[in-house]
C-alpha cells in the first residue's frame, strides 16, 4: 500500500499494529521497506506491468510486499494461503509471475509448488532462512538496496484470482493505467467517499489480506494516513476486545464472523466496549436476515452492507435503514447499469429473479483466458455477468437469491438454496450449513443439507429429524431438505465463502450430467 507524505508527516504513528503480537510497523518504516523491495523487484527484471505472486497468511510483512508493487506499476497475486502446491502452482503459472513471496510458515507448500513453476526465479521468504540462489530471505535480499522511491514509480495494482468454487481459479486483470502511485484508481475514490474514510482512522481488519475486500480497505487506510489493525486470524472474543483496546472506528467482516459472535455467551458479548465504531461493513456472502437483525440490535445502525464481485461489473450497497426498510437487500445498484434477464435474455419482471447483467462498471477480462472471459459477456458484447442470481423490487433494491450454478431444478421446479441456508444457519445447534442438490431418480433432484453442529451436540438422526421439522416449520415443502448429512467443519474459505463444490461433488461423483 501507498504511503506517499504520510511517510514523513506521519513517520512514528503505527500504519500497522499485528493483533496477536503487538508488532508495530510504522509510516517510515513500511515506506522504507516497501521501496527497498521495490529496487529489488527492478533488479530482478520486473518492470511496469509485469507479475508477482504473495503467498503466506497475515503477517507483519505482507502490507510492504503489497506496497512495493503498488508503487512499481505491477501487478500483483496475493494468493489465498490455504492452497495446496498443486493448486498454488496452477495460479503462480496461470499468472506469469516471477516472484513469489511467502512466508515460512508456508514455505513447505511453496517449494513443493515451484518444482512445477519454471517461470519463477526466485522465491522470497519474508522471516525464514535462504536456502542456494532460488530461495531468498527478504532482509538479505533487500539489504543493499536504497529506502528511497525507485526512478520510475507509476501506479501499480493487485490481480486477485476468483475463489475457484465453479471451477479452476481466473485472474481478474482490470486496466492500469500509466499515473503516479499518490493518484489512486476511480473505484478507490468511490469507496473513499461511500464508507466515510477519513485522515488518522483506525481500521479493525479480521479477514484474510488475499482477499479483495481487505485489501481494498487496508489500501484506504493507509492512503489516509489510518493504523490498520490486522488479525492473524478471526476469534470472536479476541475481535471483541480488539475493539475496547484500540477504538477502531472501521471495520469489514463477513457473515460468519457475525454468526460466531452472536454465539458468544452472553456475560462475553457485553464484557466489552464496542462504542467508538462508527461503520461496520460486510460483504463476500449472503447474511442471513436473521443474523442481520441480531447485529444491528446489538450494534446499533451502523452496519453497511455491499455487493460487488471481484470482477468490478457493478456494485450495490445500502445502510442500516434502507436494510430494515428492505429486508434481505443488499442494496441500490450505485456502481454499473443492472439488467435482470431471463435465461432468453429478456428482462425480469419486477420482484422475478434472473441471472444479473451489468454494463460493466470497470472493464476486466480473465488473466489469459480469452474463452472464459468471453462466457461472461452478452453476445453483442455491452453486458457482462458472474452468474449470480437475483431481482430488483419497486424501489429499486437489489435482492440476491444464489449463485446460478446451485440452482436446484426438482421436479421441474426451481429452487434456490440460500434461503434454506438462511434459516438453517439461525438454529442454535447449527454451528454452519449447506444446501444443495443431488440426484434423484424421480424429480432430477432433491435438496439435501450438510450441517456442521455446534460443538457439543451430538450428530444423530434425531438432531437430522429436528432441523428438518425446524425448516418445514418456514419453508415451502419443496425447499425443505429431504436429508441431512453432518460434518465437523463444512469447507468454507476464510474470505467467508462457503466451498460448495467440494461437498455437492461428493454426490454426483463422476456425472457428466446433473439431469436425471
Amino acid at each position: 500500500m501507498y504511503t506517499g507524505s504520510h511517510a514523513t508527516s506521519r513517520a512514528s504513528q503505527p500504519a500497522v499494529i499485528m493483533a496477536r503480537s503487538g508488532e508495530i510497523i510504522t509510516y517510515a518504516e513500511l515506506e522504507a521497506r516497501s521501496n527497498k523491495l521495490a529496487h529489488f523487484l527492478r533488479s530482478r527484471g520486473l518492470k511496469r506491468l509485469d507479475h508477482y505472486s504473495i503467498f503466506m497468511e497475515n503477517n507483519a510483512r505482507y502490507v510492504e510486499c503489497c506496497g512495493a508493487g503498488e508503487r512499481s506499476g505491477l501487478y500483483f497475486t496475493c494468493i489465498n494461503s490455504f492452497l495446496t502446491p498443486d493448486e498454488l502452482a496452477y495460479i503462480v503459472n496461470n499468472s506469469r509471475s516471477k516472484i513469489l513471496i511467502t512466508s515460512q510458515e508456508k514455505r513447505a507448500v511453496a517449494i513443493e509448488a515451484l518444482r512445477q513453476c519454471p517461470g519463477v526465479e526466485a522465491c522470497v521468504v519474508v522471516d525464514g532462512p535462504g536456502d542456494g540462489e532460488r530461495i531468498l530471505n527478504l532482509e538479505d535480499a533487500t539489504a543493499d538496496f536504497p529506502a528511497t522511491p525507485i526512478a520510475d514509480e507509476s501506479l501499480g495494482t493487485a490481480m486477485l484470482y476468483s475463489s475457484g468454487t465453479t471451477g479452476r481459479p481466473k485472474g481478474i486483470l482490470r486496466p492500469l493505467p500509466e499515473q503516479p502511485p499518490a493518484q489512486q484508481l476511480p473505484l478507490f475514490d468511490f469507496l473513499h467517499k461511500l464508507w466515510r474514510y477519513r485522515a488518522g482512522l483506525v481500521y479493525l481488519s479480521p479477514a484474510p489480506l488475499y482477499h479483495s475486500a481487505p485489501q481494498a480497505a487496508v489500501n484506504l487506510v493507509i492512503r489516509n494516513g489510518g493504523t490498520a489493525i490486522i488479525m492473524e486470524n478471526f476469534d470472536p472474543e479476541q475481535y471483541l476486545r480488539l475493539i475496547e483496546t484500540y477504538k477502531p472506528t472501521h471495520s469489514q467482516l463477513v457473515p460468519t464472523m457475525f454468526s460466531r459472535m452472536l454465539k458468544l455467551p452472553d456475560a462475553i458479548r457485553n464484557k466489552y466496549d464496542l462504542s467508538s465504531l462508527e461503520i461496520a461493513i460486510h460483504a463476500a456472502a449472503p447474511c442471513p436476515p436473521q443474523v442481520k437483525e441480531q447485529m444491528i440490535a446489538w450494534w446499533g445502525p451502523i452496519i453497511h452492507e455491499y455487493y460487488g464481485a471481484t470482477e468490478g461489473l457493478g456494485f450495490s450497497a445500502c445502510d442500516s435503514e434502507q436494510w430494515l426498510a428492505h429486508r434481505g437487500t443488499v442494496g441500490k445498484v450505485l456502481l454499473g447499469d443492472l439488467h435482470v434477464l431471463d435465461e432468453d435474455m429478456k428482462p425480469c419482471p419486477k420482484g422475478t429473479p434472473g441471472s444479473l447483467w451489468f454494463k460493466t462498471a470497470t472493464p476486466f477480462e480473465y488473466f489469459g483466458d480469452p474463452e472464459r472471459t468471453a462466457e461472461t459477456r452478452s453476445a453483442d458484447g455491452t453486458m457482462s455477468t458472474v452468474g449470480d442470481v437475483g431481482y430488483v423490487d419497486d424501489d429499486g433494491f437489489l435482492y440476491l437469491t444464489d449463485r446460478a450454478t446451485f440452482m436446484i431444478v426438482s421436479g421441474g421446479v426451481n429452487i434456490y438454496p440460500q434461503e434454506s441456508e438462511n434459516l438453517l444457519i439461525t438454529h442454535p445447534k447449527v454451528a454452519d450449513a449447506a444446501v444443495f442438490g443431488v440426484p434423484n431418480e424421480d424429480l432430477g433432484e432433491e435438496v439435501k443439507a450438510v450441517i456442521q453442529p455446534v460443538p457439543g451436540i451430538e450428530p444423530d438422526k434425531a438432531l437430522a429429524d429436528e432441523l428438518i421439522a425446524f425448516c418445514g416449520e418456514h419453508l415451502s415443502r419443496q425447499k425443505v431438505p429431504r436429508s441431512i448429512d453432518f460434518e465437523k467443519e463444512l469447507p468454507r474459505l476464510p474470505t467467508g465463502k462457503l466451498y460448495k463444490r467440494l461437498l455437492r461433488d461428493r454426490y454426483w461423483g463422476d456425472r457428466k450430467s446433473r439431469i436425471v
